[in-house]
């Protein structure tokens, strides 16, 4: 499958925690920031905007320790479409040699309202699951 958006970004010495490497919780952060990168890309201004993304569920598989220095890429893949929630796989390779993989998984992104209510995928999200 190929990615519909990848990000690089290097591993910095404080996302280390006392058995050097990086912390689990961090890897998150990794793929927050790629998704955040990822729908810049598709819509400047998206967060402005009358309904937004909100995680409902997020699975992440360890592979291999990440440790300081590295520079990673996270890509994202369209692995399912619901009416108002996307699936969106993740994987943490390195930049360098693409078959070292770092964790993978997924996010459910679920999209709503200004008041909360769920609403259907925008078409700009929808379009790439086609």
């Amino acid at each position: 499958m190929n990615p519909i958006f990848s990000h690089g970004m290097d591993i910095r010495w404080r996302e280390m925690d006392a058995l050097g490497h990086v912390n689990n919780a961090q890897y998150l952060s990794y793929v927050e920031e790629t998704r955040v990168q990822w729908f810049n890309s598709l819509l400047n201004g998206w967060q402005n905007g009358d309904c937004a993304p909100i995680v409902a569920a997020i699975h992440v598989d360890f592979r291999k320790p990440l440790v300081w220095p590295e520079q990673i890429t996270v890509s994202l893949f369209a692995e399912k479409r619901g009416s108002k929630s996307a699936t969106i796989g993740h994987r943490i390779h390195s930049a360098g040699d693409a078959s070292i993989t770092y964790a993978e998984g997924y996010t459910v992104l679920v999209w709503i309202d200004r008041t909360g209510q769920t609403v259907a995928l925008p078409d700009y999200i929808a379009a790439l699951f086609i």
